[in-house]
């Protein structure tokens, strides 16, 4: 499995787009816990597919998967990253068990544009290391 990372936020959607073109992305799994309530349009996990993330995305040809089960349900806590390490310890094959049905490559998204601030990269670290995955975090 090769996938990559990337944020969303602080980017403009064009140049979004052009990235993950470019490293020719044919899925975006969206690994926000709650999608639907994305504070611009383009980034919103809409109740039909005709509108948001999902068209914004279609229209370029590129696929869009949400897995809510991989959102960081820990967010408010000051000690995230180590309660979701422990998830991810204790049922992370049962979370990332719907990856491997996804096209590749494909990328894990998140709203915070520094990988180093975001769950995804605990993901990233978990499939690397339980699944010989290799990743590419998009800065």
């Amino acid at each position: 499995m090769n996938f990559y990372t990337i944020g969303y936020g602080g980017r403009d959607p064009k140049d979004f787009l052009k990235i993950l073109l470019a490293e020719g992305i044919k899925t975006v799994v969206d690994v926000r816990l709650r999608p639907d309530r994305a504070r611009l349009g383009t980034w919103v996990k809409a109740k039909t597919s005709d509108k948001g993330i999902e068209k914004f995305l279609a229209r370029a040809g590129i696929g869009h998967v949400s897995l809510i089960e991989l959102g960081n349900i820990f967010l408010e806590c000051d000690d995230w990253e180590v309660r979701y390490k422990t998830l991810l310890d204790q049922a992370g094959d049962l979370l990332v068990d719907r990856l491997a049905r996804i096209p590749q490559p494909f990328s894990l998204l998140c709203a915070e544009k520094r990988v180093r601030e975001c769950h995804r990269r605990l993901i990233a670290e978990y499939l690397v290391e339980k699944k010989g995955a290799e990743v590419e975090h998009i800065e």
